[in-house]
């Protein structure tokens, strides 16, 4: 058990989905609860601190939504820039936490389950420019980066109890 699961209690009712931009896990996520009302899905999209928040988001769900004894999560406002209100989660109910950086070491120690979803890159990046337009491609460098580095480091897929692939119909 690493050192962040030892200092604080596992959760088993944590449920991590996990992958890059445009792989499908909101689709996945989704159907998850929709399948499973009980779970509060938290998007990490919600949480991201602007384009360059990768991983502050997935430190602030570590802090905030797994190991915080009150668990709550901060919005960002993307259109001021800024931190906005924060949403106090039911403490009686599971909870699905959707983004990439949901599927760190120090998260997946104390999840009860995590999912990666894979898809090649020339679809993921077809996704995203049918689903946010061109306001999405000024940023596809910077994030695609932000995201390989998350990989790099916290090799992700690994930790996953399954990886699904993205072109399925969730």
């Amino acid at each position: 058990m690493s050192d962040s699961a030892q200092k604080t209690k596992w959760r088993p009712d944590i449920v991590l989905v996990d992958g890059r931009s445009g792989s499908g896990k909101t689709d996945l996520a989704r159907s998850i609860v929709q399948q499973k009302p009980e779970l509060q899905l938290v998007r990490m999209d919600d949480i991201y601190p602007g384009w360059h928040g990768l991983e502050a988001a997935s430190r602030h769900v570590h802090d905030f939504v797994i190991t915080a004894s009150v668990r709550r999560w901060q919005r960002w406002d993307w259109a001021d820039g800024r931190p906005a209100e924060w949403h106090v989660l039911d403490q009686s109910r599971p909870i699905l936490v959707e983004g990439c950086g949901a599927l760190s070491r120090a998260n997946r120690a104390l999840a009860a389950y995590a999912v990666w979803v894979e898809l090649d890159e020339e679809t993921r990046r077809a996704r995203v420019q049918e689903r946010d337009g061109d306001a999405w491609a000024d940023h596809w460098v910077e994030w695609a980066a932000q995201e390989a580095a998350f990989i790099d480091s916290e090799n992700p897929q690994s930790l996953a109890d399954i990886v699904i692939n993205g072109r399925e119909t969730f």
